[in-house]
């Protein structure tokens, strides 16, 4: 399973495997990410589940720095609070630079998840399965409503900021509005699970460069023209699988009139 692996990769997961049978304290070892979408390369993250045994799980939460130190050269690790995983070590290791995220859970939290992860080790199997089986991964596709009730708000503080010129705020938004809402829609297109803009360029899910058009240069004209686009983006995504909340769509002529105002504005 491991020998597919880029050596660095490959290496890591090895080493990490054999310290984790060596604990007693570990149940069991998972992979996910790449390692089971596939695509897996030399510019992959590692993404681990640590399931620890409940009896030495506040423990092993309390020194998870120290843990991740004995795994290799720990450059620096954050926990993932901005992401709403405060089980999640976000490390980086080097020499070679090596991203791996280790997520620390007991038996029982392996409930809700977005996928089915690879078996690395266990020590009870039929633990393992018994728990897995009670749930099922569900991929968190985002509704037509969803993407509806937030597109236009989203959009709206990019065309008041490019109002007041902060440019860097307005293309900051843009950037956002394409990862929460143009590239999942375009995997939605595509019958694919959303996964923001990841792979995009690799997949040709965009073959009439909806995404490109709405990159925009420091100047308020770019700037501008790239949230129009982005409207327009939205509409033709939106009309794959329309909303219930579309009303009479008056937040997308209100948002359009504050830009063409701000747009002419010097």
């Amino acid at each position: 399973m491991l020998n597919t692996l880029p050596d660095l990769h490959r290496s890591f997961a090895e080493q990490l495997k054999l310290k984790l049978q060596s604990d007693s304290r570990i149940h069991s070892l998972l992979a996910g990410g790449s390692f089971i979408h596939g695509g897996f390369d030399q510019y992959s993250d590692l993404d681990f589940v640590v399931v620890v045994d409940p009896l030495y799980y506040d423990e092993i939460m309390a020194q998870r720095m120290a843990f991740a130190g004995t795994l290799g050269h720990l450059l620096h690790a954050f926990t993932g609070e901005h992401v709403g995983e405060p089980r999640l070590l976000i490390c980086l290791f080097g020499p070679q630079l090596l991203h791996v995220d280790l997520k620390f859970i007991t038996l029982d939290m392996l409930t809700q998840r977005v996928e089915e992860p690879a078996v690395l080790f266990t020590r009870d199997n039929d633990a393992l399965k018994r728990q897995l089986a009670k749930f099922s991964a569900h991929w968190p596709n985002m509704t037509p409503e969803w993407f509806e009730s937030r597109a236009w708000i989203w959009l709206h503080y990019a065309v008041v900021k490019l109002g007041r010129g902060e440019l860097f705020e307005a293309l900051g938004m843009l950037s956002f509005f394409r990862e929460q809402v143009l590239g999942p829609m375009l995997f939605r297109r595509a019958n694919l699970p959303q996964r923001g803009v990841r792979r995009i360029e690799a997949l040709g899910i965009d073959p009439d460069g909806l995404l490109t058009s709405t990159l925009a240069t420091h100047d308020r004209h770019s700037v501008g023209i790239a949230i129009r686009r982005a409207a327009d983006a939205y509409v033709n995504l939106r009309a794959d699988a329309l909303p219930d909340n579309i009303a009479d769509d008056a937040a997308r002529r209100a948002v359009l009139a504050m830009l063409d105002a701000y747009s002419h504005k010097g």
